[in-house]
């Protein structure tokens, strides 16, 4: 028996075809920092360090340890990889859906970091004696990756899946010129795209173009289909910085930052099933004519972009004995967020004129979002100018994250913000670094793992390891190169709903999961000139 779905109108943000939840606010508030080919070699682990323009975003003190001015150029490529197939529901394995493991690629150039920092001698021998003032831009996160999956099934479809969700909503007013208005966009389009239909006579059932109806009124899928699902994610976030350090005679190093924190995310996701033989899916027309689907495809595109401004400080202090403590609060980010959505779909059939497509409007909502406070801690041991090791602590406590509307309505988001305080709870970074120095040239080393910001989730969420290389010249120029790893955890994915169930809530066939896996490469060279 096929789940029906009460017609009950939703919230206004869902039924025009997208919410915010927790996991928007976790995308934008998440840091993954990259920085200088320095910084990231030695995997960001500089809370105690200082001296390099990449250091600067975690611990605005590192600026004023160095006792020169210097400007850094950061070009950098990140290729992206990911993995994507099916996840047996069953106990012995077997798979019936999404049985191919595919693997897809995405490379993007990007500028990691630009900076430059201007220092200031005051010729005392005590007090403060360096001050320095920068201007940077450093980028926290990127959000690149590209999916795709490919399969056979023979049990369920997305089609039926949608039908399933339309089941009480009125055709007529799925048809009618204020439609958008007032349901759901993803049930819009497929009902005027020919996606879904009614059937026996009712206005409020749905049947899937690849669904046949039997007569004592099961609905099963027609025949074997070829599934595909393909997902694109472009973007990025930076922060945009006015500094200013200070050094104390030598022992005390005092920094904060001014900053803005901007970032773009796009995704573009798809889902097309293409009938094996046309001939398994008739359709019985009204007219005594019977024609046959053969493929769909729905697609779903989502826009944000968003900057907000923040301040955090930090200071470093130097007891002795080789040995660094640093320590540095970020306030949270303010965020105003725009967001653009929109739906679109077709189905084809074997005879032409009974094709259809339907696109939505675009969709379009502003909002502010409060990105929580976060603390970064870090001891650090030099060996005179032969080596260094370094260790940092970062947390940041996700279930601080809040929405809030730029309009009147206050409770708007009250569901979405007490959502988060149930689901989200305090992640932590580990960043461990070290430099060996050869002369004029460096070698560096890196790790660092975050825990995953979820509640009910343990375990690395999160990892990385680097390495790199650095040469100084005897005049101004020094120059940088490091590779990095990303790997992510794994991501299950249901590209449509559970719809076959029986009266008492038990799955009868289970829909497609997907296991996708992720990990970058990311490589970055730094050009940059003391003086």
């Amino acid at each position: 028996m096929r789940k029906t779905v009460t017609s009950i109108l939703l919230t206004l943000a869902a039924i025009t075809g997208y919410a915010q939840t927790g996991y928007d606010g976790l995308l934008f508030s998440e840091n993954n920092y990259e920085g200088t080919a320095r910084s990231v070699a030695m995997g960001n682990a500089f809370t105690a360090l200082g001296g390099d323009l990449g250091s600067i975003t975690i611990n605005p003190a590192g600026s004023a340890v160095a006792g020169y001015s210097q400007f850094t150029i950061t070009p950098g490529l990140t290729f992206s990889a990911s993995t994507a197939q099916g996840v047996s529901p069953f106990t012995d394995g077997s798979l019936p859906y999404f049985e191919r493991q595919m693997k897809s690629n995405i490379t993007r150039f990007s500028m990691p970091n630009m900076g430059l920092t201007m220092n200031w001698e005051t010729n005392r021998t005590s007090g403060v004696k360096n001050v320095t003032i920068g201007f940077l831009l450093n980028k926290t996160a990127g959000y690149d990756q590209d999916v795709y999956a490919n399969g056979l099934n023979s049990t369920t479809t997305f089609m039926g899946a949608m039908a399933a969700e339309a089941d009480g909503f009125l055709a007529s007013d799925l048809n009618a010129s204020n439609a958008y208005d007032y349901y759901p966009w993803a049930t819009i389009v497929g009902y005027q795209s020919g996606m879904i239909s009614p059937f026996g006579g009712y206005d409020d059932r749905y049947v899937g173009a690849s669904e046949l109806i039997f007569d004592n009124g099961d609905i099963v899928l027609g025949g074997e289909i070829d599934q595909t699902y393909g997902r694109r994610v472009s973007g990025s976030k930076y922060e945009y910085i006015f500094n200013i350090g200070a050094n104390v005679s030598d022992f005390l190093y005092l920094g904060a930052n001014l900053g803005i924190s901007s970032f773009s995310y796009g995704l573009d996701e798809y889902f097309k099933e293409t009938a094996v033989d046309p001939a398994d899916f008739d359709i019985a027309l009204d007219n005594g004519e019977t024609m046959y689907f053969d493929q769909m495809k729905y697609r779903y595109c989502y826009d944000a972009t968003g900057s907000g401004y923040f301040a955090k400080f930090g200071l470093i202090l130097t007891p002795g004995a080789g040995f660094r403590l640093g320590a540095a609060i970020q306030t949270p980010i303010v965020n105003s967020i725009t967001e653009y959505w929109q739906y679109s779909g077709s189905t084809e059939f074997t005879s032409a004129s009974y094709n259809g497509y339907a696109a939505s409007p675009e969709g379009n909502y502003s909002y502010t979002f409060a990105s929580p406070f976060r603390a970064n801690f870090g001891l650090a041991y030099t060996l005179g100018n032969l080596a260094l090791i370094s260790a940092d602590y970062e947390l940041c406590d996700y279930s601080q994250m809040q929405f809030r509307t730029t309009g009147t309505d206050r409770d708007y988001f009250e569901d979405v913000n007490n959502s988060i305080k149930e689901t989200f709870t305090t992640s932590h970074m580990l960043r461990l670094g070290a430099e060996v120095k050869l002369g004029a040239l460096a070698l560096r080393g890196g790790y660092g793992m975050t825990t995953s910001p979820e509640k009910h989730f343990t375990g690395p969420y999160r990892s990385n390891f680097s390495f790199g290389f650095g040469y100084s010249s005897k005049g101004s120029f020094f120059t940088d190169f490091a590779v990095r790893k990303d790997t992510y955890s794994n991501e299950y994915y249901m590209p449509y709903n559970d719809y076959i169930i029986d009266e008492d809530g038990n799955i009868l066939e289970p829909v497609p999961e997907l296991l996708i896996t992720r990990s970058d490469w990311k490589a970055l060279l730094t050009f940059g000139w003391r003086f």
